[in-house]
């Protein structure tokens, strides 16, 4: 098997492997939070389900961008070209993974406000866009350097 090509599956498996990871992880502390907070005021979970969820987006974009470069794939593929590959997949597997889990803790201080009592769902949806934002420039990233294919 040719080199190009393992750097090429590996890449691809950082793209969805870590982003998943990130957006498992982000989930899970959401929803932790969510059902903590549901014992105190069960009326609030609406905005438990949505904050909680919000992580999930960056397993999205992993995915999506596996899509890309998957459409880029093909058996005689270089050993550079693999190693874009490799390197596209771990920058956004990396900030996926880590931005879905720090999003995950920003929601879930959100939902244990809210839990709490005090009204904070907006300025929480406000304050996870932040993470989520450096996940939307690696998938970005990521679409430019498909453009160094071929």
């Amino acid at each position: 098997m040719d080199l190009g090509l393992i750097l090429a599956g590996i890449g691809l498996a950082f793209m969805v492997g870590l982003a998943g990871a990130g957006s498992s992880i982000g989930l899970v502390i959401g929803g932790t939070a969510a059902i903590g907070s549901m014992k105190k005021k069960p009326e609030g979970f609406g905005s438990y389900l949505v904050l909680s969820g919000l992580p999930a987006t960056q397993g999205l974009y992993g995915f999506v961008s596996y899509i890309i470069w998957s459409g880029a794939l093909n058996a005689n593929i270089s050993v550079f070209e693999g190693s874009l590959f490799l390197a596209a997949g771990f920058a956004v597997g990396l900030v996926c993974l880590i931005s879905a889990i720090q999003q995950g803790k920003v929601c879930a201080a959100g939902i244990n406000a809210i839990g709490s009592g005090h009204n904070v769902f907006g300025n929480t949806m406000i304050l996870a866009a932040f993470p989520e934002f450096y996940a939307i420039l690696a998938l970005v990233a990521s679409i430019l350097m498909n453009g160094s294919i071929g």
